[in-house]
């Protein structure tokens, strides 16, 4: 199945950041989860944080407004909302280890119906690390994955089990693709919603594993 349908990269993560509610703090991770913070969610307040120290950032910067000093985990120049701190690497580290994400929104190349997600490593990769992805896995509240769902050759990448090395065990809470929303189940993922014009068959047919309605 083409990458293309369904919703587009904006829209998967708009959907994500619907989920968000008033009040919690947001970790955003690199590439598609920047893109939550460019979502309008209303009245709700939620806090945006970026691993390398931005706490409170707004929307990406159009052109003609980028601070060179002020850029998300992805390097992508930020706005800040009013009350931003910009604090020390490890500063935001211990919000992270303190326990006070109330989500993380991560990519990934592999999710899998028990809540297994591999974000850092493909096959045949040498080396590599893990970095950050191990903290906020292991002490966010909530862990969202947004990603594709399936690889540009059109295999699943939401899965039965993780075929490459796991980031973390059981902890998936929801997975964003350009098909829908889904949740891990233990041995399927459930439909939590559809993307316009795309059918549960076709779920079905470009996932490793069951789908529940």
């Amino acid at each position: 199945m083409s990458g293309t349908k369904g919703w587009n990269r904006q829209q998967m993560a708009d959907r994500i950041a619907r989920e968000f509610q008033d009040g919690w703090i947001v970790n955003l991770g690199v590439g598609l989860p920047t893109l939550c913070s460019n979502t309008d969610i209303g009245g709700r307040e939620v806090i945006y944080h970026s691993e390398n120290g931005v706490i409170g950032y707004g929307p990406i910067a159009g052109p003609g407004e980028e601070d060179l000093n002020l850029v998300n985990a992805g390097g992508q120049n930020v706005t800040l909302k009013p009350g931003a701190a910009v604090v020390h690497h490890a500063d935001s580290f211990a919000i992270i280890r303190g326990g006070r994400i109330d989500a993380t929104v991560m990519g990934a190349y592999e999710v899998a119906c028990n809540g297994d997600f591999a974000n850092w490593k493909v096959a045949g990769a040498k080396g590599g690390g893990i970095g950050g992805a191990m903290d906020l896995a292991a002490c966010a509240r909530r862990v969202f994955i947004i990603l594709e769902h399936t690889t540009r050759d059109g295999r699943p990448r939401l899965v039965a089990r993780c075929a490459l090395p796991v980031t973390a065990r059981g902890v998936v809470t929801l997975a964003a693709t350009n098909l829908g929303l889904f949740e891990p189940a233990g041995e399927a993922f459930r439909v939590r919603d559809l993307a316009p014009g795309v059918t549960l068959e076709e779920v079905r047919a470009a996932t490793g594993c069951p789908v529940l309605a």
